[in-house]
């Protein structure tokens, strides 16, 4: 692929530094396309010999557990920042190229640099995170205690499968994943009753 003169990284900032150093960078990818364009780049690093300058490629991450409707729990993890992978990098033009043909990157995360000449739109100088960025945004995806989720909300109508108020139906006012449990009210003796009910023993009806 050719290059206009403007489509290449401006590296005059990182030459003048004497001893180079490699920087964290954001880079905007494909929805749902983070671990393909992770796994494509790190074959590219090695095929075409840039590993000196192409450090890590990382896609930051917290352990979440899922509640399925059986009551069992399904440990996942969950992107930090969808859309996005980090590449710890030398940056320099090659370099620059080598991420930004990668298949599904749509490009670095920067300042927006008009073009020298002709129309349209320029191409973005990639601006490395700040040392501060980057150690909360691994400190937040390694020390977070796993988020429990379940696939309901305040306000969903439920009926209750089992157990003494079986076939009621009510609405959640109140959900405790790390209980597995919620409340709801349901209608008893024509009174709207606040009711603590297991996850298992509800079905959503909206």
């Amino acid at each position: 692929m050719s290059f206009a003169a403007d489509e290449s990284y401006d590296d005059s900032e990182q030459q003048s530094e004497s001893i180079p150093k490699p920087r964290w960078y954001a880079v905007q990818v494909a929805s749902g396309c983070e671990k393909r364009v992770k796994t494509n780049l790190e074959q590219r690093v090695q095929t075409l010999d840039v590993a000196d300058r192409i450090l890590r490629v990382q896609i930051p991450q917290t352990p979440t557990v899922k509640i399925r409707k059986d009551g069992s729990r399904q440990h996942t993890e969950e992107k930090v920042f969808p859309g996005y992978v980090l590449v710890q990098m030398l940056m320099d033009d090659e370099a620059w190229q080598v991420v930004k043909n990668t298949p599904n990157v749509i490009n670095f995360v920067g300042a927006e640099q008009k073009r020298r000449y002709g129309r349209g739109r320029g191409h973005v100088k990639p601006m490395p995170l700040s040392p501060g960025e980057v150690e909360r945004i691994f400190k937040q995806s390694q020390e977070q205690e796993p988020v429990v989720k379940v696939d309901m909300a305040t306000g969903d109508k439920i009926i209750v499968l089992s157990g003494p108020f079986k076939d009621f139906e009510g609405e959640v006012i109140e959900l405790s994943p790390e209980r597995s449990k919620l409340k709801a009210l349901l209608s008893i003796f024509g009174r709207d009753t606040p009711v603590e009910l297991e996850f298992t023993q509800v079905e959503k009806t909206s």
